[in-house]
């Protein structure tokens, strides 16, 4: 499984990637703009991702720009919704209107911090990437 990380704190970053590299070859950046370009970047070399996990706080496009940005990047290489890549934000985020925010603008799954390693691999499989 090839991996796509947006996560601007260097702990979870480091958590993440620890937690993720077991499951696929995981690429980080660190901010909204590094993962929509590395998301176009994968598509242009015929290798898309698999499974990307976005923060929604991050420094220069949050989450849901990034999100966004990868949802149009489909729709412009008219890759069809059950072709799209699964997304899971990963965030402090809880309250309702955020998790609808997200769900609305296209992810998969919302995934709160800290992670749960049990529940967060029971998302996974549900999404059957393990």
């Amino acid at each position: 499984m090839k991996i796509l990380l947006a996560e601007d704190d260097f702990v979870t970053r480091k958590f993440m990637v620890n937690f993720l590299s077991k499951y696929g070859e995981c690429d980080v950046t660190v901010d909204g703009m590094e993962a929509v370009d590395a998301f176009m970047m994968a598509l242009e070399d015929d290798e898309p991702y698999d499974l990307v996990c976005l923060d929604i706080m991050m420094p220069v496009m949050d989450g849901y720009q990034a999100l966004l940005g990868i949802r149009n990047l489909e729709k412009e290489r008219n890759i069809s919704p059950d072709k799209a890549v699964k997304v899971i934000m990963t965030t402090a985020l809880n309250d309702e209107k955020n998790v609808k925010m997200a769900f609305e603008l296209g992810c998969t799954v919302y995934s709160g911090k800290p992670i749960d390693q049990g529940r967060f691999e029971q998302a996974l499989q549900k999404l059957e990437l393990i």
